[in-house]
């Protein structure tokens, strides 16, 4: 049987989803002169994408939001971990400022008065909903009601009818049941399609409204575990999919540093003592894969819905990714580490009226800009105690000089693999445009156990610690002086 290529598939999802994305000149609401904002938040999603490079992902309606918008190739999450790295992005502030490194903490502990993004844009008048997983999906920390002006929809959900629908997982017990599901189902026989439904719902809502609203929509795939309908998988011929390309640790490598967190593990049909056979593998990249497809396509039907419902002339749209992925690189998976390919992230913003629609920047960008960039963009005016910068001059000129470093950090115990709040141990991390440093220390003390060092150009798999290798002192003294000096310092304008 004859295979389709890439383009040719792409072709018959876009004929079937029909998604229409349409961005006109700046147009001001006609009611309130406000822009609107699509907020749209995807789980543990790294940058496997077409619009990223990626030759094997099919995702022709986030690729189409790029044709319109700006990509951001080089954006990093703060703590590669759900919860953190959202409440980073939602407060505008880092873990350390947070008091966020774990999934059980809520950030209003620390922070009871913090005004969150979307609790800006409410105090600005808009209509604020959340529908899906925006804060962390589980628990207390789901939830925020100072956030929204109606109650968040499916913030939480742990029913297994929603995460699966094969008949032998749902004869199963607890959360975790297989790590890899496909079922020829509808797309809202899962919770993401559930959400999309929804949202398309409140779009059509919003319309009627006076006020300018900010619709938050969070996306759960392709999170653990992997199950989409059948058809996503099938648009994946399993032999198309590459094996990681290293699936050794990096040599030299602290056992901090690649600690498994053992979330994989934790599913009935991976054993937590024997390796990930090549089987195994291939169909938790196949399954990872598949997902990215099934969210793409449910994505295009909020585009669409923007279109039928003459909101796309006003509305901004940003996309985003949590914190990244590992799918068995650097003999890892999922996340909770530093490492490039678990913090770092898709990012794309449209803005009606923009300059360059299309355009990309290899600009060092963090999750923490997202909130001032989007309270620029609709022109709320600046908002103290923020810790990152608005992102909307790269928009004009994305080439323009820009942040020296991202910053990343992942706490780890003395003891077991996973930390409670802060953790023994901190691991900071800096990326530069030709390095990553990232230096593990003592949470008491501040004494330094542990350094690594990864040289971008040569090394971009990172899979050579050069940390102690000779001829690198100077490196690493001027990445411990980028280190000391701290965020503020690798800004636009800070002089380095």
């Amino acid at each position: 049987m004859r295979l389709l290529s890439r383009d040719k598939i792409i072709c018959c999802v876009l004929l079937i989803c029909q998604p229409t994305l349409v961005f006109a000149t700046a147009r001001q609401s006609d009611v309130s002169g406000r822009l609107n904002v699509l907020f749209i938040a995807i789980d543990d999603l790294r940058p496997l994408l077409g619009c990223y490079g990626d030759k094997i992902a099919i995702t022709p309606n986030i690729d189409r939001l790029a044709e319109r918008g700006i990509v951001f190739n080089h954006a990093y999450c703060q703590q590669a971990v759900c919860g953190p790295s959202r409440l980073s992005l939602m407060t505008g502030r880092r873990p350390d400022t947070t008091r966020v490194w774990d999934l059980s903490t809520h950030f209003r502990e620390a922070l009871p008065n913090v005004v969150t993004l979307p609790q800006h844009f409410r105090n600005h008048g808009y209509l604020t909903r959340s529908i899906g997983k925006i804060y962390h999906g589980g628990g207390r920390p789901s939830r925020d009601d100072l956030s929204w002006s109606v109650a968040a929809q499916y913030a939480e959900v742990r029913d297994p009818k929603l995460r699966y629908a094969s008949a032998d997982n749902l004869k199963g017990k607890g959360l975790k049941r297989s790590a890899a599901e496909s079922v020829e189902v509808a797309d809202n026989g899962y919770i993401d399609g559930i959400v999309c439904d929804s949202s398309r719902a409140a779009l059509k809502e919003l319309r009627k409204e006076e006020k300018p609203f900010f619709l938050a929509v969070g996306f759960r795939k392709p999170h653990l575990p992997f199950c989409a309908p059948k058809k996503y998988w099938d648009l994946y011929p399993r032999e198309d999919i590459p094996l990681p390309v290293s699936k050794s640790h990096p040599k030299q490598a602290p056992e901090l540093a690649v600690r498994s967190w053992k979330e994989l593990e934790g599913y009935s049909d991976i054993s937590s003592e024997e390796k990930i056979t090549i089987e195994q593998m291939q169909e938790l990249r196949h399954g990872y894969y598949a997902c990215i497809s099934y969210v793409d396509a449910l994505i295009g039907r909020l585009f669409d819905e923007l279109r039928k419902t003459k909101l796309e002339e006003n509305t901004v749209v940003c996309l985003w990714g949590d914190h990244g992925y590992h799918l068995g690189e650097q003999g890892l998976w999922t996340k909770a580490n530093n490492y490039e390919l678990s913090t770092r992230v898709p990012l794309i913003l449209s803005v009606p009226g923009q300059e360059n629609p299309g355009s990309r920047t290899d600009a060092l960008v963090e999750l923490v800009d997202i909130y001032p960039t989007l309270v620029d963009a609709c022109g709320l005016g600046a908002v103290r105690g923020l810790e990152g910068t608005s992102l909307m001059p790269l928009l004009g000129r994305p080439e323009r000089p820009w942040k020296t470093a991202a910053f990343s950090q992942y706490p780890r115990s003395y003891k077991g693999h996973r930390h409670r709040g802060h953790g023994d141990i901190m691991g900071y991390a800096v990326r530069t445009k030709n390095y990553r440093y990232v230096q593990w220390q003592d949470w008491k003390s501040g004494k330094i156990l542990a350094r690594e060092l990864y040289d971008q150009r040569l090394d971009p798999s990172e899979m050579h610690n050069i940390a102690g290798a000779e001829g690198q002192s100077g490196v690493l003294q001027r990445m411990e002086k980028i280190m000391t000096g701290g965020w503020r310092e690798q800004l636009v304008g800070s002089g380095r």
